[in-house]
C-alpha cells in the first residue's frame, strides 16, 4: 500500500528505511523524500514508525550522544600538537 502518493513510496519501503536506522519522519524524508511535498503522509509515517526500538533513541536514553563526534583529521591534530608544543 502506498504511504506517499507524491513520490510513490510504499509501507514496505518506509519499513525498510526504518530497519536501516531511520527513526523519525524527517529521517525517512531524507532517505526517500516521503513527506516532503504535500505532507499528507507524515502522520502515516509516524504511525508506521511507532514507538519501537530505535538504535539512536536507545543511545540517547542511556545518555550517549545521538551523533558521536567524528575524530579530527590527522592534519588538524598534528597542527594543534605542534602549536601546543611551541
Amino acid at each position: 500500500m502506498y504511504v506517499c502518493s507524491c513520490f510513490g513510496i510504499t509501507e514496505q519501503q518506509v519499513k525498510q528505511h526504518a530497519d536501516n536506522g531511520a527513526c523519525t519522519p524527517r529521517q525517512i524524508a531524507s532517505a526517500c523524500k516521503a513527506g516532503t511535498d504535500c505532507g499528507g503522509c507524515v502522520r502515516r509515517i509516524q504511525a508506521l514508525l511507532g514507538r519501537g526500538a530505535c538504535p539512536r533513541r536507545e543511545l540517547i536514553d542511556r545518555g550517549a550522544p545521538a551523533f558521536p563526534q567524528s575524530p579530527r583529521p590527522a592534519a588538524a591534530t598534528t597542527a594543534n600538537a605542534e602549536r601546543d608544543a611551541a
